[in-house]
């Protein structure tokens, strides 16, 4: 645990219970934005499966957890077991692969986690048979990894600048033809419109970045005074 003034070095249970409580805030305010970007190309779902599916998660982080690995662990397997259509497979998985990098680990530096968040990235990858430039929720992901792996030497700045390259990912889906999920059945017509994987992961890194700032959230998701 880190003071308000002092910059995160690094991220444990404390940290970490704080973004998925962030996650869960961040999800149910932007659910019907979610929903209506699924709308436009897919089955009008994900806004309401993503609040599923952290409404969960935060029912789970009053546990007590032996590390990290813990945590992520029953984080993922809610997901997986609370969230319909591809999104729950694919953020389970995300979160599963994330445990397993983070093995014995009682808190992640800048290091730690980078290595957690491609493990996740890779996991989603693997289970989504899918790369970037697909309009899939990987157009933020990896965007957002390879500005966090240039950003420099501070965890701060490297979540900060990944939070950035997730939204610039996010927002590139617009122009960009669907050719993997339930969008790529429009074709020509899935241009012009946000694939909302995209939204939902630059959601999760806006949540992580309002953890590493002065001021963050506390751990009961309330800006800190």
């Amino acid at each position: 645990m880190t003071s308000e003034n002092t910059p995160v070095s690094e991220l444990g249970l404390h940290e970490l219970t704080t973004w998925l409580r962030r996650c869960t805030e961040l999800v149910d305010e932007n659910a019907p934005y979610l929903t209506d970007l699924d709308a436009a190309i897919g089955d009008a779902d994900h806004g309401a499966n993503m609040q599923r599916g952290f409404d969960a998660v935060a029912g789970i982080l009053d546990g007590e957890y032996e590390d990290v690995q813990a945590l992520m662990k029953k984080v993922g397997m809610t997901l997986v077991s609370s969230v319909g259509g591809a999104s729950g497979p694919l953020y389970g998985t995300f979160f599963l692969r994330f445990a397993t990098s983070a093995k014995g680990a009682d808190a992640l530096d800048l290091h730690a986690l980078f290595a957690a968040l491609q493990a996740g990235v890779h996991g989603i990858e693997e289970r989504g048979k899918s790369m970037i430039g697909q309009k899939t929720m990987l157009d933020a992901w990896v965007p957002a990894l390879d500005a966090y792996l240039r950003a420099g030497e501070t965890l701060q700045g490297a979540v900060l600048a990944g939070a950035a390259g997730a939204q610039e990912g996010r927002d590139a889906t617009g122009p960009m033809e669907a050719t993997k999920g339930r969008a790529s059945y429009l074709g020509e017509r899935s241009v012009g419109h946000i694939d909302p994987g995209a939204a939902s992961t630059a959601l999760l890194w806006e949540a992580l970045a309002d953890v590493v700032r002065p001021g963050g959230p506390t751990p009961d998701g309330e800006a800190a005074s």
